[in-house]
């Protein structure tokens, strides 16, 4: 198997994570520090020492001498930082890298945590795209979620947001959860697409065993959705939310024409970033590097690394792992695997074993052969693929039984390449 040379671009994309929250939502496994409420980062000073400690990181590491083109600031609940809090660490993110005039930056916000004054400061400093974390339109469900907010506090928040004049701004989605109905389900998805945000994201609930979610139900059990309900769940979203005027660009993610998430895509295509903060992840010079979850061992090791680069610490990926992972990501993604360029980078081989192996998906409809026309294209497990089209999961079948379809290729994969060794 060929290597990859270059590793894909030099990096220009940023993560900052902001791991404050007022509580801990009983689905999440994040690496976050709960606050309570009332607490922000005007008032409390563990926000103000984590910001200096993110920036003294930036600071210190390596730059590439290419300026960002899209940050995103993830948490935890990045809402809960001060305009000038917020400053702070994008004036490091200037000094450091650069960044475009026109670039993308994001930031997640919680509905109640934020009012107009702070998102018009948010936007004086560039933030041009926001991701609120909605969950649902059911006080009760949103109650049983853990979560901080009620429906009410969502309505409030999308109005600040058409107040500011902020277009761009998305809303997240969650399905499965504890005693949640089919009818409840679309009901969030209605009223959801008729606030009009320009991006939706719509995820699957997965029960992490290191959460509260966790310590209460085993998925499959009730009160959890049956795996039929969920699949219907699943198909309801793509139906309502495409009929809608949203284009499914990944398998959880729906935007407006135009309104893609940039920044997300820099991961699905399995390109090179920056990440700073408690717990993140960085993926530079072929290495992949996660950060302590803790803000003690965070402190401890952006001190104990300081003066040098923090991104020579990870794990260099193999040949396989670069293949497995450029197939697990970009078939999360509407277009697929675009021929020529796993053919670049991995063999005609590789394409002509993907044929083999994908070939009984094809003819249960969750694979398919689009050629460089655009078109659909049947074909069997013993032919040779053309250089130009893709191969993609089909929409909603093939997303839906994604995980079958990529254990499969990581088994295949995996095998062939131990015995070509």
């Amino acid at each position: 198997m060929k290597r990859p040379v270059g590793n894909y671009c030099i990096p220009s994309s940023a993560y900052v994570h902001i791991p404050f929250c007022r509580r801990r939502c009983y689905y999440c496994d994040f690496p976050i520090s709960v606050v309570g409420d009332g607490k922000k980062g005007d008032n409390f000073s563990p926000i103000q020492e984590y910001v200096e400690i993110v920036c003294q990181e930036v600071n210190i590491t390596k730059s590439f001498c290419q300026p960002l083109k899209t940050i995103f600031f993830g948490g935890g609940t990045p809402s809960l930082l001060s305009v000038n809090q917020l400053s702070l660490i994008l004036d490091s993110l200037e000094k450091k890298f650069g960044i475009v005039a026109n670039a993308e930056i994001s930031i997640e916000m919680d509905p109640g945590t934020f009012d107009l004054e702070q998102v018009q400061g948010y936007q004086s400093l560039g933030v041009n795209r926001v991701s609120l974390g909605v969950q649902g339109f059911q006080d009760d469900l949103l109650k049983i979620c853990g979560r901080s907010h009620n429906v009410s506090d969502i309505y409030k928040a999308v109005n600040i947001l058409h107040q500011a004049g902020i277009i761009n701004f998305s809303i997240d989605l969650i399905s499965g959860l504890p005693h949640q109905t089919l009818e409840q389900w679309q009901t969030s998805l209605e009223i959801g697409i008729a606030l009009c945000p320009t991006h939706i994201s719509s995820y699957d609930l997965v029960v992490e065993p290191v959460t509260a979610f966790g310590r209460y139900y085993k998925p499959g059990h009730t009160p959890l959705p049956t795996d039929e309900i969920a699949a219907q769940m699943y198909r309801m979203a793509q139906q309502l939310i495409s009929n809608s005027g949203y284009e499914h660009y990944e398998i959880s993610n729906y935007a407006k024409r135009g309104y893609q998430c940039s920044h997300n895509r820099v991961y699905w295509e399995n390109h090179l970033y920056y990440g700073f903060g408690m717990g993140a992840a960085s993926y530079l010079e072929g290495q992949r590097f996660t950060r302590p979850r803790t803000r003690k061992k965070y402190y401890q090791w952006v001190l104990s690394f300081q003066g040098y680069s923090l991104d020579n610490q990870g794990i260099k990926a193999s040949s396989q792992d670069f293949l497995l992972e450029t197939l697990m990501l970009r078939f999360r993604l509407a277009e697929g695997v675009h021929l020529s360029k796993l053919s670049r980078e991995f063999g005609q081989k590789t394409l002509e074993n993907l044929l083999i192996y994908l070939h009984p998906y094809q003819q249960l409809g969750w694979v398919e052969l689009i050629n460089q026309n655009g078109v659909a294209t049947p074909f069997s497990d013993n032919q040779k693929l053309p250089i130009e089209g893709y191969l993609r999961l089909t929409d909603p079948e093939g997303f839906l039984f994604s995980n079958t379809v990529l254990s499969t290729l990581f088994s295949k994969i995996s095998n062939s390449i131990h015995m070509d060794s």
